[in-house]
């Protein structure tokens, strides 16, 4: 099993901060790459994506309750 962060399953330790443009773009590439040849992690890229999104629509008063 390899232990590269940017092939197979262990991509999904990158889609947080490739969804934040986080990573740098030697990073970003082969995690786009990734994507677009696997079903299983662009359906998590997608999950990531929304949640980050959703986090955008908190106030402050919404993070105090």
């Amino acid at each position: 099993m390899t232990t590269d962060p940017l092939e197979g399953p262990h991509v999904r330790q990158l889609l947080g901060a490739y969804v934040l443009d986080a990573l740098s773009d030697g990073e970003a590439r082969p995690v786009a790459r990734h994507l677009q040849s696997c079903d299983g992690c662009a359906a998590d890229y997608l999950e990531v994506a929304e949640a980050v999104s959703l986090l955008g629509l908190l106030g402050a008063k919404d993070l105090l309750e």
